[in-house]
């Protein structure tokens, strides 16, 4: 399957603006519904105060209760368009602390005619991803922030993390400019509404809530596996296409790493150890580098399988194996150890972010941690 640059830059443009319409129609009704339970409630109380005034005590009482229940309704509606996207989640990276990573960025940033960020944030994933949203919240000035996770960046030299920069300013380039970052908060927002509502909804109603919106979860899937075609041959098209699918291959060998080794290696202590001896994070760097060159047969196999089950993926992401297709190359193995770019960029920073990643991990963990520890001690 070949498809031109502008065949692509038009599919997604033209689903773009139908997933636009879908979210804002349904925070259209969303609000409506709110307005409209509350224009009720505001009849029912009028007519609870009338009643009371010409001394119908009991018929005052039941208008009274009407009212309340309109405006607890209305205020249910309303509660589930105020759902904000906050900050990232993460640490923030000022300038100073990193300045060789953000002159990095500044250069990918002129090859996409200046398109800038507002920050740079560290999480705890194994991702790379542009965020953005108006400064107050729902309105205000859009703010866009370049989320690098920390295990990524241990993951890839500093060829593979230019790619992978290169490929989320396309998508701030060619997608989320003007209109185009509205429209992607207003995805953001409906989908965000749409989440909430569906929790709090009795299960009879949420069911059928869900099946009405489920067309437009599906465009939003499409719509978002469309974004990564066009973003990887954006970015091809500046860093060239070896370096993006060298990239691709690089982080998915890494990220598999991680799950299947590191991280089982890191909670196979919980049967033995009350606490962990190791910091997962601080050890990061080290433990990647010596685990995954002891797993190259490993990671040999998994490309080979890779390319064997096209099917494997998620819904948002085109697989490996169609992201390297669409870009006309070949997955290449683990390459030869080179200085990461987390001790390339990140050094003078890294005790401290190793520090608070390891926290955050130890608070999500110890419960479970601690019971494993008490079932293998009872075993």
């Amino acid at each position: 399957m070949v498809i031109r640059s502008s065949e692509l830059a038009a599919a997604r443009s033209s689903l773009s603006r139908r997933v636009a319409i879908r979210a804002l129609a349904g925070l259209a009704l969303m609000l409506g519904f709110g307005a409209a339970f509350l224009t009720v409630g505001g009849v029912f109380l009028d007519r609870a105060l009338a009643a009371f005034i010409s001394d119908s005590g009991a018929v005052g009482v039941l208008w009274m209760l009407g009212t309340v229940l309109f405006a607890w309704l209305a205020f249910r509606c309303l509660s589930w368009l105020a759902v904000v996207n906050g900050p990232p989640e993460g640490v923030e990276l000022p300038r100073d602390a990193a300045r060789s990573l953000y002159r990095l960025i500044d250069r990918v940033g002129v090859r996409f005619g200046n398109a800038r960020i507002d920050s740079v944030w560290v999480t705890g994933g194994m991702n790379a991803a542009i965020q953005q949203g108006p400064r107050w919240g729902l309105v205000g000035p859009m703010q866009s922030y370049l989320l690098i996770g920390l295990p990524l960046a241990h993951s890839v030299n500093e060829r593979q993390l230019v790619a992978i920069v290169a490929h989320e300013f396309a998508h701030l380039a060619y997608q989320r400019q003007g209109l185009g970052a509205w429209g992607c908060h207003l995805r953001a927002w409906w989908f965000r509404a749409l989440t909430r509502c569906l929790d709090e909804l009795p299960v009879w109603l949420s069911a059928t809530v869900e099946r009405r919106s489920e067309r437009s979860l599906v465009l939003a899937q499409e719509l978002a596996r469309l974004e990564e075609f066009e973003a990887d041959r954006a970015a091809a098209r500046v860093v060239g296409r070896g370096l993006v699918g060298e990239a691709l291959t690089e982080v998915a060998l890494k990220e598999r790493f991680l799950a299947e080794d590191y991280w089982e290696k890191v909670m196979a202590q919980s049967t033995v150890l009350p606490r962990p001896l190791i910091r997962p994070y601080r050890e990061m760097g080290l433990g990647m580098a010596a685990g995954f060159r002891a797993s190259t047969e490993q990671s040999n196999a998994f490309l080979r399988s890779t390319f064997a089950d096209p099917d494997e993926g998620d819904s948002l992401h085109p697989t490996l194996a169609e992201r390297l297709d669409a870009l006309g190359v070949v997955p290449i193995g683990p390459r030869a150890e080179e200085r990461s770019a987390a001790a390339r960029h990140l050094e003078s920073v890294l005790p401290r972010l190793s520090w608070i990643f390891d926290r955050v991990w130890w608070m999500e963990t110890r419960m479970s941690w601690r019971d494993h520890y008490r079932s293998a001690r009872r075993r």
